[in-house]
């Protein structure tokens, strides 16, 4: 673990530094990022035995329960779909006191594929935002990148771009330390509120990938920004 994780983490490190709800293809690419991140891994699945596959598959420094489980890390990523994130959130309570909690949902119109589900001047983050209890600071992050390229580390050869957005310095910080340590490059583009574009912008690359014209794509694309 480095410098700046450690002191974020405490000198000691914690039973576990990360959890994560959901054992999807996203879950497994953040949860590698977190191991070469020289974290520890907790993964939490509706459906325990799918879970333990995951975290059998990940190897070392991984643990597995279900989300009738307390979450034990510092952050904690919601990597499952926007109304699942809400009702994680809504359902954990205070029990999510004083974590940084990742949203990394695209709130899409998976039946029309044509529109945000949110309302204008609104995100998920911030929908989010608003169930967690006193205490816990949201980040986006993740949103913008695709399952593969977490496992990968890289896309076309060059380290991801992930962006994050949050209201709380802190917690920005530790999101940030946990990219840059596992690989890739954090750039903090503001307040939770930025999470509206970064949602909006991932919705437009995503009917890309899914668009025959850009058959090249194929879900392993990632956002950089270049200079």
């Amino acid at each position: 673990m480095n410098t700046l994780l450690a002191r974020i983490f405490g000198k000691k490190t914690p039973m576990t530094n990360l959890t994560i709800i959901g054992n999807g293809n996203m879950a497994r690419g953040i949860a590698t990022r977190a191991l070469a991140a020289g974290l520890t891994v907790e993964i939490l699945g509706q459906e325990e035995t799918k879970a333990n596959e995951l975290a059998g598959a990940l190897g070392s420094g991984v643990t597995a329960g279900t989300t009738a489980d307390t979450p034990k890390g510092g952050i904690v990523v919601l990597a499952v779909p926007f109304d699942a994130a809400k009702s994680v959130v809504s359902a954990y309570g205070d029990a999510l006191a004083g974590k940084t909690i990742v949203d990394i949902t695209n709130p899409v119109n998976f039946e029309t594929f044509d529109s945000l589900v949110v309302e204008p001047g609104n995100s998920a983050a911030e929908e989010i935002a608003q169930l967690v209890p006193a205490g816990a600071n949201v980040v986006k992050a993740f949103n913008t990148t695709f399952a593969g390229t977490l496992v990968a580390g890289e896309s076309g050869g060059q380290p991801l771009d992930v962006f994050i957005a949050g209201d709380s310095a802190e917690a920005n910080a530790a999101v940030s330390s946990f990219v840059s340590a596992g690989g890739m490059r954090p750039l903090v583009v503001g307040p939770l509120k930025r999470s509206r574009e970064l949602e909006g912008f991932q919705f437009v690359l995503m009917t890309m990938q899914a668009n025959p014209e850009f058959a090249d794509f194929n879900w392993d694309t990632g956002l950089q920004v270049t200079k």
